[in-house]
């Protein structure tokens, strides 16, 4: 009887053990284990530049100059003053359109017949009859390339079924990025009472769609015919004209109105690094390209790609678990993160990592506990999560009494 008694208040001890007071430290060596092949999403765009004085001469309303992978911005000029931004906006359209395609939803060779409403539209067209069947890839290049309205709104029928229920994603989809300044209220960028973006959530959308390799298939096509299927033949031709203009550019968007004045938001990658350079409210076309290629000589000339840390990365040591089977958990690092920097300011860089004193069981695989703070001289730049690398079972009365079985088993 006594040594069942002894028996019982062990396992209540190992049932409901006292907290732990360790701290992991962050190590940054490369984990030995395999890394995950699930591709992270893009972090959150920063808040605040890089650069808190314009560095070059902006001749326009509003302008924006980020790096794709960071979300960093390098320097702004009225970021978040809501405007129109005409065709612009077929960012978002062309965005929710490889976001069908890859969801499977919508297929390039898919055939679409035109609307009278599509065929329709004023503005920059593809000449679309009511009636003809094109291709979603047609239609798509007839979009990047043309800027052709009728071809986005087939897109959009094609989508959803009519233009205002694609709107509706639009809207959706733009509160999903956190696009707090926008809202649309047609696919094309047509003047439009309402309709309205900034700067950064033109950046937003811009970075979203230059996540899909699909997009710079068409996005460097100069010139092309787009035969009607009737003997008749609609040539295209770029509206960006950074793409012969300056080195590295592969893809952009324009857009000009009377209301919104000249806009552009121009892609460019040299060496690794991808750029995108907003600029909104221009006096007049070649004004707005110049602009933009000043932006991005500044950014290329003055700033580098530093890899900050990799997802699957563990930190030092384990966590402390309270009432688990194990008695502690290995964490790691839950994203990768590349900033963007000065040269020579990796150097200045400092990695702090914030975590609880212990986790109490049970523990899930993949589980955010914490983060570590990257700042540069005192300013926090971005953030990482930190996850458990395992699962943690909670400590039940059967696996008690199997761990006091085994000590007894030990003790003769």
């Amino acid at each position: 009887m006594r040594r069942l008694i002894a028996l019982l208040s062990t396992l209540m001890l190992l049932t409901f053990p006292a907290l732990a007071n360790e701290e992991g430290e962050l190590d940054l060596a490369p984990s030995p284990t395999p890394e995950a092949t699930a591709a992270p999403s893009l972090p959150p765009m920063a808040s605040e530049p890089l650069e808190t004085t314009l560095p070059i001469r902006a001749d326009c309303a509003a302008a924006l100059l980020a790096e794709q992978d960071s979300g960093q911005v390098i320097f702004a000029m009225n970021p978040d003053v809501p405007r129109p931004v005409a065709s612009v906006t077929k960012v978002m359209t062309l965005l929710l359109t490889f976001e069908a395609i890859d969801a499977g939803r919508l297929r390039p060779s898919d055939a679409v017949t035109v609307s009278r409403a599509a065929a329709g539209m004023g503005g920059s067209q593809a000449l679309l009859d009511v009636g003809e069947r094109q291709t979603v890839e047609t239609l798509v290049e007839c979009a990047i390339v043309g800027s052709a309205n009728d071809a986005a709104v087939a897109l959009a029928e094609a989508i959803a079924g009519s233009e205002e229920a694609f709107v509706d994603r639009m809207n959706a989809r733009a509160a999903e990025l956190g696009m707090t300044g926008t809202h649309f209220v047609n696919c094309t960028g047509l003047p439009a009472e309402g309709q309205r973006t900034t700067a950064r959530d033109v950046a937003v959308m811009a970075r979203a769609l230059f996540s899909h390799s699909g997009y710079f298939e068409h996005a460097t096509t100069w010139m092309d015919d787009i035969d009607h299927g009737d003997g008749r033949v609609t040539q295209l031709v770029n509206t960006n004209k950074l793409i012969r203009l300056y080195d590295g550019c592969d893809g952009g968007k324009t857009g000009s109105t009377k209301e919104a004045g000249y806009c552009v938001a121009a892609t460019a990658r040299r060496g690794g690094m991808r750029l995108i350079a907003v600029v909104l409210g221009a006096d007049t076309g070649a004004e707005r390209f110049d602009i933009a290629a000043r932006m991005l000589d500044h950014g290329f000339a003055n700033y580098r790609q530093y890899p900050v840390a990799r997802r699957g990365t563990r930190v030092k040591g384990q966590l402390p678990v309270t009432g688990g089977r194990a008695e502690g958990v290995t964490l790691m690092l839950g994203s990768d993160l590349t900033l963007l920097l000065s040269r020579g300011d990796e150097q200045r860089v400092q990695l702090t990592p914030a975590l609880p004193d212990s986790l109490p069981a049970p523990v899930q695989q993949g589980q955010r506990v914490g983060s570590v703070t990257v700042s540069l001289d005192g300013r926090a730049l971005a953030e990482i999560p930190v996850e458990t690398a395992e699962a943690v079972e909670p400590r039940g009365l059967a696996s008690g009494m199997e761990r006091l079985w085994r000590l007894w088993e030990l003790s003769y």
